[in-house]
C-alpha cells in the first residue's frame, strides 16, 4: 500500500467555519499525535498516524467540535506510547479533551474473548455514553476506518471484529441515527461474515445502477421543472445509493425472493428544501404528477422514527411507468438523517457550538438502558435481550391520550401494557388496536393507538411469556408467576 502522508489542510478544510482557537487546538494535537506515534505502522504497514487521522476525519464530517476532534486524533497516544498518560494530555489540551481520550482508550483496551466480556465491553459503552456521548461517536469513528483496514489482519480476527462490528457498533449507529455510518459498518462487516452472499449481491446490482441512475434522470429534471413552476426556491434534488447490506435485506423478503427488479428504492430521488410546510406542500404536487404506489406512502415528519429519523416517502409510478421512490425533508432533517445524534447535539438553538457531551432527552434510552443492564444476569441472555430492547428496529405506539411507547418490532399488546406501568400488564386483560378489540398476543405496528383493558386482582398467565419480546415484560411476567408458585 501506498503510504500517504496525511496533510492538516485535508482535515481542517472540512470543518464549518472553524475559529482560529479551533485549528490551533486541532493542529497542535495533530502534532502531538505525529510525534507520540513517530515510527509506529499498522498492519497495512502504513504509518500509525493515518489512523487516528481518519477517526478525526469522520468526526468532522459529523460536524463535531474542535476538542472532539482533537480527541479522535489523540486518542491512542496514551495507548500507544508508555511516556504518555492521562495527566500529560490534561497538562497539554486540557481535562475535557484527557477524558475523552481516557474514556476511549478504556473501551479500546476490551476484547471480545466470550461472552462475559462482550457484556462487560458494553457495559462499559453504556457508561461512557451516559457521561459524554463524544466518548462513543470517536469509538464509531475508531472502528469505521478499522473496517476499512480490516483486510490487513488475520482471518480469524476478521471474522471477530466484524462480528463484533455488526452486532454492536452498527446496531449502535442506528440507535444514534447516524445513518451513514451505520450503511458503511454493516457493509464492510457483511463483506466478511457472508462472502457468498455479498458476492451474490454484488452479482445482482451489476449494471442495475447504471440503467437506474439513466432512469432517474429524466425523472429529476421534471421534479426540477415541476418545484419551479410552483414556486418552490432553493430546493436541492438529488439521489441516494442503498447500502448493500440494506439491500440484501430487502431481498431476503419473500415477497421479493432476491428479485432485484422488484426493489424500488436501489437508487431514490431526496427533495431537500427549508421548511415542512415545503415538505407536504411538494408531496402533494408529485402525486398531483404521478399515481403514488398504494400503502408506499410513508410520513416519518409526523411520526418520527425511534432514532429521530424524519422525512416523507412516496412511491410513484414516475416517467415511462419506471416506479421510483422519492424522499422529501428538510435540510435540518437531511442533516440528523445523515449524523443522527451527533448533529442534534453539535450545536445549540442560536447555532451555537454546544460544550460538553451530557445526554439530552433524545438519549433518555441510554440511562434506561444503564439501569436495565445492573440487573442482567452474566448470559448470553443479556445480548440477546440488549439486541431487542434497545437494538431491534423499533415501532412507535400510542396510548389514547397520545404519548409515545417505543418498542421492539415484534412486540405484543402484553409488552405495551408493561412499558406502560407493570401493575396495568399484570391486572391486562384485553387490548383495543384502533378502536378494534383484539387478544393479547397481538403484534403492534408502528403508529397504532392501543388501550389496555384491565380487571382488578387478574394474574399474568404462563401463555403471555411466548408472546412477549421486552426482557422487562418477562421479568414482570415472571416474577409474577412465581409469587403464585409457579417456579
Amino acid at each position: 500500500m501506498e503510504n500517504v502522508k496525511p496533510d492538516i489542510k485535508e482535515l481542517l478544510g472540512i470543518l464549518k467555519d472553524p475559529s482560529p482557537d479551533d485549528v490551533k487546538l486541532i493542529a497542535r494535537a495533530f502534532e502531538f499525535a505525529k510525534y507520540a506515534h513517530e515510527g509506529q505502522k499498522r498492519f497495512s504497514g502504513e504509518d500509525y498516524i493515518i489512523h487516528p487521522f481518519e477517526t478525526a476525519k469522520t468526526l468532522a464530517h459529523l460536524n463535531l467540535d474542535a476538542k472532539t476532534i482533537s480527541a479522535g486524533l489523540l486518542h491512542d497516544v496514551c495507548e500507544d506510547n508508555e511516556s504518555i498518560d492521562k495527566r500529560t494530555l490534561k497538562k497539554k489540551f486540557g481535562e475535557e479533551i484527557a477524558f475523552m481520550v481516557d474514556g476511549v482508550t478504556k473501551l479500546g483496551k476490551l476484547r471480545y474473548k466470550g461472552i462475559e466480556r462482550e457484556i462487560e465491553n458494553l457495559r462499559k459503552m453504556f457508561l461512557a455514553m451516559a457521561k459524554d456521548i463524544r466518548v462513543v461517536l470517536i469509538r464509531l469513528a475508531d472502528r469505521l476506518h478499522n473496517m476499512r483496514t480490516l483486510k490487513y489482519v488475520r482471518e480469524d480476527k476478521q471474522i471477530r471484529i466484524a462480528h463484533e462490528t455488526m452486532q454492536i457498533y452498527a446496531p449502535l449507529a442506528n440507535r444514534l441515527g447516524i445513518g451513514e455510518i451505520k450503511g458503511q459498518l454493516e457493509d464492510l462487516s457483511f463483506m466478511y461474515l457472508q462472502p457468498g452472499e455479498y458476492k451474490k449481491v454484488m452479482q445482482l446490482m451489476k449494471g442495475k445502477y447504471e440503467q437506474k441512475e439513466k432512469e432517474l434522470e429524466k425523472v429529476q429534471r421534471e421534479i426540477n421543472e415541476m418545484l419551479a413552476q410552483g414556486g418552490v426556491k432553493d430546493a436541492r434534488v438529488d439521489s441516494r445509493v442503498k447500502f448493500i447490506y440494506s439491500l440484501y435485506k430487502k431481498l431476503k423478503k419473500p415477497e421479493i425472493d432476491m428479485d432485484i427488479n422488484k426493489v424500488y428504492d436501489l437508487i431514490a430521488i431526496r427533495i431537500r428544501v427549508d421548511t415542512i410546510e415545503e415538505c407536504y406542500k411538494i408531496l402533494g404536487m408529485i402525486h398531483k404528477k404521478w399515481r403514488p404506489l398504494p400503502g408506499k406512502i410513508k410520513d416519518y415528519i409526523a411520526l418520527p422514527k425511534p432514532n429521530g429519523y424524519q422525512s416523507l416517502h412516496t412511491t410513484v409510478f414516475a416517467t415511462n411507468g419506471k416506479i421510483t421512490e422519492i424522499q422529501i425533508r428538510t435540510q435540518k432533517m437531511h442533516e440528523e438523517a445523515e449524523h443522527g445524534i451527533a448533529a442534534h447535539w453539535a450545536y445549540t438553538e442560536s447555532g451555537k457550538p454546544k460544550t460538553g457531551g451530557k445526554l439530552n432527552s433524545r438519549l433518555a434510552w441510554v440511562n434506561q438502558l444503564i439501569e436495565w443492564q445492573k440487573g442482567a444476569s452474566q448470559s448470553k441472555d443479556f445480548i440477546e435481550d440488549l439486541t431487542i430492547d434497545f437494538f431491534k428496529d423499533r415501532v412507535f405506539c400510542f396510548t389514547p391520550k397520545g404519548d409515545v411507547i417505543d418498542l421492539p418490532e415484534g412486540a405484543s399488546t402484553v409488552d405495551f401494557a408493561y412499558a406502560v406501568h407493570s401493575q396495568i400488564g399484570d391486572s391486562a386483560t384485553g387490548a383495543t388496536v384502533n378502536g378494534k378489540f383484539v387478544s393479547l398476543n397481538t403484534e403492534l405496528k408502528n403508529g397504532d393507538i392501543v388501550e389496555i383493558q384491565t380487571q382488578k386482582n387478574k394474574k399474568p398467565s404462563m401463555e403471555w411469556l411466548k408472546h412477549t419480546k421486552t426482557s422487562f415484560a418477562k421479568k414482570c411476567i415472571r416474577s409474577s408467576l412465581k409469587k403464585e408458585g409457579f417456579f
